[in-house]
């Protein structure tokens, strides 16, 4: 797989980046993974439409604006405030006119949350024509959101496309697992989220053990028409938690079980935490999980979320090689191989 980098992109024109814009209050880290992406672009003089949503917002809900996200934005872009970047938020994604305009003044247009309107999610094609019929290329640097079939992810199909340096980063590292796979090689499930179980048979065919934690065993035992017909036996490929009494956490002995099949990997992928991660009592599961897969010597790739935030809170983010944008997304490129952010 070879993505076409923003490094391709042609100097002084006008660009759409598609940005992960979704981001949570006092965490701008999804917004510092695009920085080096828009500096490329400020360095080639182009001038850049930022584009993304916010949450899911049912109608305009000013609570979802992507206005103090633009401003974030602008004060990690301009640290000292500077103001040598000339900027300006657009409310109205359909006033071609002012669009145009507002690329012509402006080194940089940000356009508020593209889901307050309906053809972003259904993948209306007229909408963005007019934000599409004022620029030249399009860029996406939202990895978090390229297995949904929306507007913004699909612009490539409407312009040249091309992939942000975060994005390309993101994807060939998991890529690496599919092209490139180094056995044994593990794969960890949890969390709350059922859906990681519709992967369960094509990750089987991925991985050499299967590791599932969280919440996921209790669903597993109701039992979920995802996970039948699967071995789910501890001396099976795919090894499913006993869960401690309280059913919060792992137990001690699954944390001993999971600890020996992750010393032994050579690629570990890691999506969902192992317990109530909110809860300071049913974190221990996670924590002890963190410290054996950044330890390891395997090439180790994690979603973010919960499982992100044991290894911050470890100080062992140096010791993985890629944390995901998102579980979900990580998921679907290993078993589809694609996503329909790319052809």
């Amino acid at each position: 797989m070879k993505l076409r980098s923003v490094e391709e992109v042609l100097p002084n024109t006008r660009v759409i980046l598609r940005m992960d814009l979704d981001v949570a209050e006092g965490d701008d880290s999804r917004l510092i993974k695009s920085i080096p992406t828009i500096k490329l672009l400020l360095e080639k003089k182009c001038k850049i439409a930022i584009i993304g949503h916010k949450g899911r917002p049912e109608g305009k809900d000013e609570k979802l604006s992507l206005r103090p996200v633009y401003l974030e934005l602008m004060s990690l872009l301009e640290p000292n405030g500077e103001n040598i970047i000339e900027s300006i938020f657009v409310e109205d994604v359909g006033d071609r006119e002012r669009l145009d305009l507002s690329l012509v003044k402006n080194d940089i247009i940000f356009l508020e949350n593209l889901r307050y309107w309906k053809g972003e999610e259904s993948n209306d094609p007229d909408f963005l024509k007019n934000l599409v019929e004022v620029c030249q290329f399009y860029v996406d640097d939202a990895f978090a959101v390229a297995h949904r079939k929306h507007r913004s992810i699909m612009l490539y199909r409407s312009l040249p496309g091309f992939y942000g340096l975060a994005f390309v980063d993101e994807a060939e590292k998991i890529m690496k697992v599919i092209e490139k796979p180094e056995r044994p090689l593990t794969i960890i499930l949890g969390g709350a989220k059922e859906d990681k179980l519709t992967y369960l048979k094509e990750l089987a065919e991925i991985a050499d053990k299967i590791l599932i934690g969280g919440k996921l065993p209790l669903l597993i035992q109701n039992p979920s028409p995802a996970a039948r017909d699967l071995p789910l036996t501890r001396e099976a490929k795919i090894v499913v938690a006993k869960l401690r009494e309280d059913t919060f956490d792992l137990s001690d002995e699954d944390i001993e079980d999971f600890k020996k099949v992750i010393g032994e990997s050579k690629m570990i992928i890691w999506a969902g935490a192992m317990g109530w991660f909110e809860k300071d009592d049913c974190k221990n599961g996670t924590m002890e999980i963190a410290r054996a897969v950044a330890n390891s010597s395997a090439y180790k790739i994690i979603a973010g979320g919960d499982t992100g935030a044991s290894i911050k809170d470890l100080g062992l983010e140096d010791k993985i090689d890629l944390v995901a944008s998102g579980g979900g997304v990580m998921l679907e490129l290993l078993v589809k191989g694609k996503l329909p952010a790319w052809e």
